[in-house]
């Protein structure tokens, strides 16, 4: 698949901002079933500062600092991405869980040593014995680590009630939890955390997903929203992309921007402003297939 993805982040100040200082995740990674043909940023008003770095995951950010006065600040990204869909192992046929957990201590080769750095907690993920107990549902001894991986978004979806009023981004896995519902980052943060709470390496990917319109409708250009799933570590095979929202393995439908321990590290676009009193934030996505 090609896609078109515009990605539009507006703010707007009540009074004039004197300084905007912002770090931005929205260009696409290329990846082994991704290829970035282009992408374009474009900042309104031009920033003073402006620095592409590429980060300790390999993601691609841009730090910008506006310092002259503004009532708005507009950010938008055009990027032209082709995919193709992964190859996925067999789930039956891979380790069981507790042998990947116990690899993951002890790791044979550079790509269980940099996948175990993804069993620990990280600043929004915790771990818990709540948690812990409601992994084991999919879990049981001997379960195949991607069998039980996908049983555990089953159940996610399944059990769980897409909310966009229930949390925030500060909203802690442990209320999830309990309150059984949420949006696409509150439902990967938890299927992190049971992952990781048994010794099983998991990490967020932050992205784009392509939505089709009921049947007979047209398609609602600015419709698509940021969306969010999780990668479960399989050794012998590498990650394996899961999408808990939509209960399905990541295809080519799913545009990858980064990846990172937990939604704090590969947020949008975040940053800080002197002045501006109140303001109000705005943003678009739009994915459009190309011929």
């Amino acid at each position: 698949m090609k896609y078109r993805i515009l990605h539009k982040t507006a703010y707007r100040y009540s009074e004039p901002a004197s300084l905007s200082q912002n770090e931005l995740f929205l260009h696409p990674r290329n990846t082994g079933t991704q290829q970035v043909v282009q992408s374009r940023l474009t900042i309104v008003p031009e920033p003073q500062y402006m620095h592409r770095r590429t980060d300790y995951f390999g993601n691609i950010a841009h730090v910008f600092m506006v310092q002259q006065p503004h009532d708005e600040l507009a950010m938008s990204t055009v990027s032209m991405v082709e995919t193709s869909t992964p190859v996925t192992p067999a789930a039956a046929g891979t380790p069981p869980w507790e042998t990947v957990a116990r690899r993951l201590v002890a790791p044979d080769g550079p790509a269980e040593l940099a996948a175990s750095q993804f069993v620990f907690v990280s600043p929004l993920i915790s771990v818990s014995p709540e948690a812990m107990a409601y992994a084991r549902a999919s879990f049981p001894p001997g379960t195949p680590v991607l069998a039980g991986g996908l049983d555990l978004v089953r159940r996610i979806f399944t059990e769980f009630s897409y909310d966009k009023s229930a949390t925030t981004v500060d909203t802690a896995v442990e209320q999830v939890l309990i309150d059984r519902k949420g949006v696409c980052q509150d439902f990967a943060h938890v299927a992190i955390s049971c992952l990781r709470s048994l010794g099983l390496a998991a990490r967020y990917v932050s992205g784009y997903l392509e939505t089709s319109p009921p049947p007979g409708k047209p398609r609602m250009v600015g419709a698509d929203a940021s969306h969010a799933w999780i990668s479960l570590f399989v050794p012998g095979e590498g990650w394996v992309d899961l999408d808990p929202t939509n209960n399905l393995i990541a295809g080519e439908s799913h545009v990858t921007v980064a990846w990172g321990r937990d939604y704090g590290d590969v947020t949008p676009v975040k940053g800080v402003v002197m002045g501006g009193g109140v303001h109000s934030l705005s943003v678009t996505v739009d994915v459009a297939p190309q011929s």
